[in-house]
């Protein structure tokens, strides 16, 4: 696999960090997630399987679990220890909490030269901003993304899907990856100092043309990426169902307009985003209302148009597409679990692992590293 002989020490919670290292461990990563002794939060989150919840089997299949106290001295000795012998560490503490612990970067690198160390924070090691809590509501909010997504009053809605924490650990793999590369050659670790806000910023060029040229952020209603085109929203069906366009090439105008037998809406619909493509959207939106969603599938199905139907979690999982490329699996004793989405010729990734109970590998880890049984005991802590 890829990441075999890649130890990773893991000292996150929550999504982005466990989510980063559970894509490392998938693809053979031997990931250790050392848990303080009150727990993982996400093993209290979410509805519990077969004594697990599902929030934690899908951010923690194939980990190790080793509790540490890291408040005290043998704790962050066993640290130390486990440090040395690893090639990743990953954090999500606010900025200056490692140091204050002696666990930072310049303390973990007097031990282990070579260790590739990652903070993955809401604003990132520096600024102004560095200590302010935050989890994601807050980081799409200051980032620009929340107004994006206003409802019909203008007013910001709630966020769909968890953009910035995503955003951030996608990103700190990358980052994480990189230098992982860059030590195999070199033999030289680094410090990868990753804000959940930068990452979500950096997902902005394909408007940041607004900001940079016009000097406005962009306005949803009327613009391209937030219904501003025909060819590029949400239409309502007859059964209540809905359906989209999701491409305004001319081709797929030209297929569509002409298969419904509009011809003369085709240059006006090429035309861009704005007001003037109210006649196409409203024509279009009493062609969708005429049939149900699953009339309109099959419709679609041999017509080259970027169209697809809106669905709920229950119906993507259950999709045909979803099931062949394995990104859900069966299991009957868990009900399911989601599968891996890189997905390589060789060396495929692992996916029905299960996640450790908690500190179950605390002895095994402890013992590898030689320690004897009453410093173990203060290691963990009260549990």
């Amino acid at each position: 696999m890829k990441l075999a002989g890649i130890r990773v020490l893991e000292l996150s919670q929550y999504l982005p960090g466990p989510y980063l290292c559970r894509m490392m461990a998938d693809h053979g990563a031997e990931v250790v997630k050392v848990e303080p002794p009150s727990g993982e939060p996400s093993r209290r989150m979410g509805t519990p399987v077969a004594g697990q919840t599902v929030y934690f089997r899908e951010t923690h299949r194939h980990k190790k679990s080793i509790v540490l106290d890291l408040k005290t001295a043998e704790g962050r000795e066993v640290l130390m220890a486990l440090a040395e012998e690893s090639d990743v560490l990953v954090e999500s503490f606010r900025p200056g909490v490692v140091d204050r612990l002696g666990i930072g970067y310049a303390a973990i690198r007097e031990r282990s030269p070579g260790i590739v160390y990652c903070s993955l924070s809401a604003f990132g090691q520096s600024g102004s901003l560095r200590e302010r809590p935050a989890h994601d509501l807050s980081i799409q909010a200051m980032s620009g993304f929340l107004p994006l997504g206003c409802g019909p009053d203008g007013a910001p809605v709630l966020p769909g899907v968890p953009a910035a924490d995503m955003a951030g650990a996608l990103t700190a793999l990358s980052g994480i990856l990189m230098a992982l590369l860059r030590k195999a050659r070199t033999g030289q670790g680094d410090y990868v100092d990753v804000a959940m806000l930068d990452a979500l910023l950096a997902w902005t060029p394909h408007f940041a043309d607004r900001v940079f040229v016009h000097g406005k952020a962009p306005v949803p209603p009327v613009e391209r990426w937030w219904g501003g085109t025909a060819f590029y929203n949400v239409y309502r069906t007859a059964d209540g169902g809905h359906v989209t366009l999701g491409g305004s090439e001319p081709k797929f105008i030209e297929n569509l307009l002409g298969a419904l037998g509009r011809p003369d809406l085709i240059e006006l619909a090429k035309q861009g985003a704005g007001p003037h493509q109210e006649p196409v959207k409203a024509f279009l939106a009493n062609v969708f209302a005429t049939r149900t969603r699953d009339e309109w599938v099959a419709w679609f199905a041999e017509r080259d148009v970027c169209f697809a139907p809106v669905c709920d979690l229950t119906q993507a999982y259950a999709a045909v597409q979803t099931r062949a490329r394995g990104m859900v699996l069966d299991d009957p004793e868990a009900g399911g679990r989601l599968g891996t989405p890189i997905k390589f010729a060789a060396e495929p990734g692992r996916e029905t692992g299960r996640a450790p109970e908690f500190g179950e590998h605390t002895q095994e880890i402890l013992d590898g590293l030689g320690h004897a049984a009453g410093a173990r005991t203060r290691a963990e802590g009260r549990r």
